[in-house]
């Protein structure tokens, strides 16, 4: 049941990056490109890996999902954020807005947990190899897949369910260009401790123990590729772990600064900064990540083309 007292706003208005046309103009263009890039780029690459045989394992079934999810996230994001640059009012409404954060606390917690799950699948591949195959079966990494979502889910369902509780009995203009949870907490006139505990407490679980995943398998796998004597397969081990760890290092550098620090020191300007850079332009690096700086993928895509051209 609702509080009593609970006042629900028709609308929220989003504040965005600023009210100079030109600039909004200029913006508007730029972020446009960028999310064209992101869906073609991501989609691109989806389709690869279930295309071509030779990508058809489970490194590159966590990556095509992780693909799905960049592409999931930026367009709950980038649409509302371009229609914004050039409105007049830049209004989303109640539903509106605890649909953008659902879908966004979800997609970003199911990311976490597949950047952990490709961790893991590395240190198979590169600690045991013997035993790869028989550990990452199609069932296992299923179920990851669908750990990772179900999880991401059930967490974004508690922020919204809290949230979407409080009484916004002043100002309805939420200073981000998108529904985050901390600046739609300072909106309500009520107190926000348990909304805040929860954020740090379920964001820092999900990152902090998939980041351990991460690092501990990483920590693992650099010491099995020092004790090897070959340094090609040195080489080898190192191209297929390098797009991973850099895609991991982008994406929870922002998000642990975001998330993971005390409600008094969020600055607006700051944040908007941040985010449009893990919501909008990390997406885009991905597929740039997982293809020039990986063999399998390179060939696979020359492979593509070479078929394509050949039919024409």
């Amino acid at each position: 049941m609702l509080e009593p007292n609970y006042t629900a706003p028709a609308e929220f208005v989003l504040v965005g990056f600023t009210d100079f046309l030109p600039l909004r103009i200029t913006l508007f263009v730029v972020f446009l490109v960028v999310y064209m890039l992101t869906v073609s780029g991501n989609l691109g690459l989806i389709i690869l890996i279930n295309t071509d045989r030779s990508l058809r394992n489970p490194m590159y079934y966590f990556l095509s999902n992780l693909a799905f999810l960049d592409i999931c996230y930026s367009t709950t994001i980038a649409p509302q954020m371009l229609a914004n640059f050039v409105a007049s009012k830049k209004r989303i409404s109640f539903q509106g807005c605890a649909l953008q954060m659902f879908s966004f606390a979800c997609c970003v917690d199911a990311e976490c947990l597949v950047l952990a799950a490709m961790a893991y699948d590395r240190y198979a591949a590169v600690r045991q190899p013997l035993l790869y195959s028989a550990r990452m079966t199609p069932r296992f990494c299923l179920g990851l897949v669908l750990l990772a979502y179900a999880s991401g889910s059930t967490t974004s369902l508690v922020h919204i369910s809290l949230a979407f509780r409080l009484s916004y009995c002043g100002s309805n203009v939420v200073d981000h260009f998108f529904c985050d949870i901390p600046p739609l907490l300072a909106l309500s006139c009520v107190d926000t401790h348990i909304n805040q505990l929860l954020l740090f407490a379920l964001c820092g679980f999900i990152q902090s123990s998939t980041f351990a995943v991460i690092f501990i398998s990483y920590a693992c796998i650099l010491h099995t590729v020092l004790l090897m004597r070959s340094s090609g397969s040195r080489s080898k081990a190192f191209s297929t772990c390098t797009p991973h760890l850099l895609a991991v290092a982008l994406f929870y550098g922002t998000l642990l600064f975001m998330y993971l620090r005390p409600a008094a020191s969020y600055s607006p300007a700051l944040d908007k900064g941040i985010a449009v850079f893990y919501t909008v332009v990390f997406p885009m690096f991905n597929p740039i990540i997982y293809s020039f700086r990986n063999k399998d993928v390179k060939n696979a895509l020359k492979k593509l083309l070479e078929k394509e051209w050949i039919f024409r």
